[in-house]
């Protein structure tokens, strides 16, 4: 669970309108993108917004099997997603899959939640890519459902393909990395890419994250170029491989 993500929903109704935007600029298989502390991904050349794993109702999830968690969950995501639309204010929006914690998440939303995205949604283009976790799509929501999207010269899918694959931007391991600073310790979601490949962080606020050193990882990223994009309190901080915590 990420209480570094629960703070920051927490918090954004205090936070100036310029608290979070300092971001990283990078290319992605020749195309422009920007990263910020939010957790979303923005290609202005594209006019479209990226996140993933928002792992929508994973409290009510837990509940029909049994475990209780907090139901707050779903409403501090949609907060921090609501916020990032509208300071970039996209012409398209995709959700790189695991939209929902499972395959009934989307047909049991409560409606103040389906109305909060369908005002999201509204005027805009809006893509759910589906995930292992939902991959009958989304459920009476705006937008359409796809398993995978081919799009301005990038390919938009949930789960990253074997081996090196340009222009490729994918969910599904939520990669964090450790970095020491002064001198202690510190643990964030991040982005993770080489330039070529891009691995997005979980954008769920309950969402853990899996080391970025982790044998999954393997064979995706050139690693003598892989930078680690952590998400700061109101920063993004880029971390090249070879200076990340073991």
């Amino acid at each position: 669970m990420s209480m570094h993500r629960l703070t920051l929903a927490a918090r954004l109704t205090d936070l100036p309108d310029t608290g979070l935007a300092l971001a990283a600029e990078f290319s992605l298989a020749g195309v422009p993108a920007r990263c910020d502390a939010f957790g979303a991904l923005m290609l202005p050349g594209l006019d479209t917004l990226v996140v993933s794993d928002l792992h929508l109702e994973k409290g009510a999830a837990f509940a029909r099997r049994g475990q209780m968690l907090p139901p707050y969950d779903t409403l501090a995501t949609l907060k921090l997603l609501d916020a990032v639309i509208a300071r970039h204010d996209p012409k398209v929006v995709i959700s790189l899959g695991d939209n929902f914690h499972d395959r009934s998440g989307s047909a049991h939303l409560p409606d103040a939640f389906r109305q909060r995205i369908v005002d999201m949604a509204r005027g805009r283009e809006w893509i759910w890519i589906n995930g292992n976790h939902d991959p009958d799509g989304a459920f009476g929501l705006p937008g359409i459902s796809a398993d995978r999207l081919a799009y301005g010269g990038l390919s938009f899918v949930h789960e990253p393909s074997e081996g090196p694959v340009a222009g490729e931007i994918a969910g599904h391991l939520h990669p964090s990395a450790t970095v020491r600073r002064r001198e202690k310790s510190v643990r964030r979601a991040c982005f993770a890419t080489d330039g070529a490949r891009l691995v997005m962080p979980a954008f769920g606020v309950t969402t853990g994250g899996l080391d970025l050193r982790h044998k999954a990882f393997t064979g995706l990223f050139e690693r003598d170029r892989l930078v680690a994009h952590l998400l700061g309190r109101d920063r993004i901080y880029s971390v090249r491989y070879s200076g990340l915590m073991g």
